[in-house]
């Protein structure tokens, strides 16, 4: 990867691990995948961006699940931005901040595979970005309908290969 790579981890907050509906499915080795990922990032100065999903009434600041994972706090130079919808970056300035720092590139983790991830691999791209997702990186919970590796697996199959190139966290060299 060059320098025009940005690491984009959406949605990793307190929450995700703490709900009552339901457990993350793999919750511990995702987290774990997107933990070494920003370590190799910030290592090779790659420029990280947090995005955080803030909605009432549950998901606002002062609320015990809104936070960034403490596993993965960012740091005083990482943006974190604030998001309302599924997609990064409907009606913030995630564009305009990757634009600005020169990002072509996208190494995309996070969650939930079926909403946020997904709208924002399809988002990037239609701006532009060559996206990677990472397989191992994105997470959600089941539904009535499917399990969530059932989900997780079909999100892979549907971004991979037309929205993004899906790639293992652990062949990502920054």
């Amino acid at each position: 990867m060059e320098n025009k790579t940005a690491l984009l981890i959406i949605d990793v907050q307190v929450i995700m691990f703490t709900y009552d509906g339901g457990s993350l499915y793999n919750g511990d080795k995702v987290l774990h995948n997107i933990q070494e990922l920003l370590a190799r990032a910030r290592s090779n100065n790659i420029p990280v961006f947090f995005i955080q999903h803030t909605e009432a009434p549950n998901l606002i600041d002062g609320k015990e699940g809104w936070p960034i994972h403490p596993k993965i706090t960012p740091l005083e130079n990482e943006m974190v931005i604030q998001k309302n919808y599924c997609d990064s970056f409907f009606q913030t300035d995630l564009h305009e901040n990757l634009q600005e720092k020169g990002i072509e590139n996208l190494i995309i983790v996070g969650m939930q595979s079926e909403f946020c991830v997904d709208t924002t691999c399809r988002r990037a791209f239609s701006l532009g970005y060559n996206n990677v997702l990472i397989e191992d990186g994105h997470s959600t919970f089941d539904t009535k309908i499917l399990k969530a590796k059932q989900i997780i697996e079909h999100h892979n199959s549907i971004l991979g290969g037309r929205f993004a190139e899906l790639k293992a966290a652990k062949e990502i060299q920054f």
